[in-house]
């Protein structure tokens, strides 16, 4: 009786690592369900979709010990499971940017958050500086560190400013503003909008700093709904950066591109980029910080850039006006 209850006991042994494996395979397709089909909206799944690129070294993980456990069956499903992945995450690396004539007007942006008031003034300024930043987005400025930027340097680097500290967003220009102010869309914090004139043109501003999803993931979702349906009311050339909190993993982001807009780093092929959380002993996991633009302008160049203080890096992109 013990040497069959013993045989028993190590064949369940022997099955639980196949039934770990197993588990993991199912959770990594359920993932990649979500992802394909946008159940993420107005749900806490949101949550999911920001590490989804982390799955896919889930995903082969779990298929090496799949393959160890010499499974064939989860072998094969964790095989196309992989290739899934790969298959929603690869086109971001591709890029797909057109050739941009040595002539065409060119503006340099950058956004970056102060993190409540604890960014190191003078590194944000030296950021400017060295960058050659035309406008920059500033997220969670308060009337305290927009005192000490101007003493460190901001005021002649940037003499042009719409500032709104008590609304979260704000915008710094070292070209003249017109237009501006904030924008009513019904976002958790008013997004503050102004215009430049670039080559002739007119080009409108958006700085975006949505409510978080881990916070309460509906009114993330209306954020970002909001911001959709301010897109499509545009016909300009328009530039939206900022702080989304959101990857291009998310059903949200992914409407509010549909809407006319052109993610920077994945119109240069540079889908890995993540941005948040800076200054933690360990790198970005990530990337919540975005320059979105419409049709008339293109990517020339993008690049992160770490600020002392600032928990998110600082996202710096050259766009060209094309058409």
């Amino acid at each position: 009786m013990s040497e069959e209850f013993g045989t028993a006991r190590r064949a369940r042994v022997r099955m639980l690592p196949r039934l770990v494996c197993a588990v993991a395979v199912a959770v990594s397709w359920a993932v990649v369900l979500i992802r394909a089909t946008g159940l993420d909206v107005d749900s806490y799944l949101v949550l999911v979709m920001a590490v989804f690129p982390w799955a896919v070294a889930l995903g082969l993980l779990t298929l090496l010990a799949a393959l160890l456990l010499r499974s064939w069956v989860l072998s094969a499903a964790a095989a196309a499971m992989v290739v899934a992945e790969v298959c929603l995450l690869l086109p971001r690396f591709l890029g797909g940017g057109g050739e941009i004539p040595a002539d065409a007007p060119r503006l340099r942006v950058a956004t970056s958050s102060a993190h409540a008031g604890a960014v190191d003034p003078a590194a944000l300024v030296d950021l400017v500086r060295t960058e050659r930043v035309d406008v920059l987005a500033v997220a969670e400025l308060s009337a305290e560190t927009a005192r000490a930027l101007d003493r460190a340097g901001m005021a002649s680097l940037m003499p042009y400013r719409e500032l709104h500290p008590e609304a979260d967003s704000s915008l710094y220009s070292r070209l003249p503003l017109t237009d501006g102010g904030l924008l009513r869309l019904g976002t958790f914090w008013p997004q503050t909008g102004a215009a430049v004139r670039v080559g002739g043109r007119t080009v409108r501003l958006v700085a975006v700093h949505t409510y978080y999803p881990l916070g309460d993931p509906g009114r993330w979702d209306a954020d970002m709904t909001a911001l959709r349906d301010e897109a499509r009311r545009r016909d300009e050339d328009t530039i939206f950066l900022g702080d989304f909190n959101a990857t291009l993993d998310h059903a949200r982001m992914r409407g509010l591109l549909a809407a006319g807009l052109t993610d920077v780093h994945d119109e240069l092929g540079e889908g890995w980029a993540p941005t948040w959380p800076e200054g933690e002993w360990y790198p970005p996991l990530i990337q919540l910080d975005h320059v979105l633009h419409g049709p008339g302008l293109a990517a020339v160049s993008v690049h992160e850039e770490a600020v002392a203080g600032s928990d998110h890096r600082a996202v710096v992109a050259e766009l060209a006006l094309t058409d």
